[in-house]
C-alpha cells in the first residue's frame, strides 16, 4: 500500500477547515465502509481513510503532520524528527509539489517511504529502513477515540444503574445496542468511558474508546445548585402561622415534614443526603423552601374572617 498525502486521501485542501475534513471523512467512510462496499479493496480504502482522519481531525496531531508530514508521530512522542533524520526538512511532505527536501534536492513522496520502510509501505516491514528505527509499531495503530451525548433524568442521575443506548455509526448509518452501567450521583458534564467502544484500529490494532457525555435534563419540581436540590413547598397561611404536617416531593418518591409555626414565606427546612454525590463521596441535601399561598378567589366567609384578622393583629410586617 503506498503512501498517500492524508488530505489527498480525504480529498480536500491543506486549507480545509475541521468541518470539512469531518463531512469528508464520513462521505468517504460510508461510501468505502466493508460492510457496504464489496470491492476487496474497498477495506484497505477504508483503513486509509480512517487514518487519515484520525490525524487531521486532532489540531494538535495535524499541526505535527503539517510539519515533519508522517514523521508526525514521532514527534509528537519527542518532539523531534526521527533519529538519524535531524537535518531534514519535512515540512513540504505531501505539499502541493509533493516533493521533500533533502538539503535541496526533491524527490517522489512514494519512494521516500519505500526507502523507510521497504516497498510494503508504514503497513508493511515496521521500522525496516529507518534509522535508529522509531517507526516500530506504525502498522498497529489504536483507533480513535469518539464521544457522544446521554442523556439522563435528575431521578437516573441521582440512583444510578443500568441503561440500554442505541448509537449509530456516522460512517456506515448501521446501529449497535450498548450496555451502559451509569454511576449514582452523575453530574452534567460528567464522562463515562466505555474501553474498546470507538473507531477500529488500524492494521489489527485495538479499538478506541467510547465517551458518554452526560446531560441532567431539567426538572420542574428542582432547581440544582452543586450538589444541593432545591424544591417549594406551598403552604396556607393558617399552616404557616399555626404548623402543621406537608408532603415534599424528592427524587426518591413524597415524603412528610413538620412546619413549624410561625414560619414565613422562604424559611428552608433541609432534608439531609437527597442531593448529588459530592467529590468527597457525602451526598448533598434537598432544601424544602416554603412558599405561602392564598386563595385567588375569598368566599364571604373567608374575606370577613380575614377582615376580621386584619382589625385584631396587632402584628405589622412593615414596621
Amino acid at each position: 500500500m503506498d503512501y498517500k498525502d492524508y488530505y489527498e486521501t480525504l480529498a480536500v485542501g491543506r486549507e480545509a477547515s475541521q468541518d470539512e475534513i469531518q463531512k469528508a471523512y464520513r462521505k468517504l467512510a460510508r461510501k468505502f465502509h466493508p460492510d457496504v462496499n464489496k470491492d476487496p479493496q474497498a477495506e484497505v480504502k477504508f483503513k486509509e481513510i480512517g487514518e487519515a482522519y484520525e490525524v487531521l481531525k486532532d489540531p494538535e496531531k495535524r499541526k505535527k503532520y503539517d510539519q515533519f508530514g508522517s514523521a508526525w508521530k514521532h514527534a509528537q512522542q519527542r518532539g523531534t524528527p526521527p533519529p538519524g533524520w535531524e537535518g531534514f526538512d519535512f515540512s513540504n511532505l505531501g505539499g502541493q509539489g509533493g516533493g521533500f527536501d533533502f538539503g535541496g534536492g526533491g524527490g517522489d513522496f512514494s519512494s521516500f517511504f519505500e526507502m523507510l520502510f521497504g516497498r510494503g509501505g508504514p503497513g508493511g516491514r515496521r521500522g525496516g529502513g529507518f534509522p535508529g528505527g522509531g517507526f516500530e509499531g506504525f502498522g498497529n495503530q489504536v483507533g480513535g477515540d469518539t464521544e457522544a451525548q446521554i442523556s439522563l433524568s435528575l431521578e437516573e442521575a441521582l440512583r444510578g444503574g443500568n441503561r440500554e443506548i442505541t448509537l449509530a455509526d456516522p460512517a456506515t448509518g448501521q446501529r449497535k445496542n450498548l450496555s451502559v452501567k451509569i454511576p449514582a450521583g452523575v453530574r452534567s458534564g460528567q464522562r463515562i468511558r466505555l474501553a474498546g467502544q470507538g473507531q477500529a484500529g488500524l492494521g489489527g490494532g485495538p479499538p478506541g474508546d467510547l465517551y458518554l457525555r452526560i446531560e441532567v435534563q431539567p426538572d420542574p419540581r428542582f432547581r440544582v445548585e452543586g450538589a444541593d436540590l432545591y424544591t417549594h413547598v406551598p403552604v396556607t397561611p393558617w399552616e404557616a402561622a399555626l404548623g402543621g404536617d406537608a408532603e415534599v416531593e424528592t427524587p426518591e418518591g413524597p415524603v412528610r415534614i413538620r412546619i413549624p409555626e410561625g414560619t414565613s414565606s422562604g424559611r428552608k427546612i433541609r432534608l439531609r443526603e437527597r442531593g448529588f454525590k459530592k467529590a468527597t463521596g457525602e451526598r448533598g441535601d434537598l432544601f424544602a423552601e416554603i412558599r405561602i399561598v392564598i386563595p385567588d378567589h375569598l368566599s364571604p366567609r373567608e374575606r370577613e374572617l380575614f377582615q376580621e384578622l386584619a382589625e385584631t393583629s396587632e402584628f405589622r410586617a412593615r414596621a
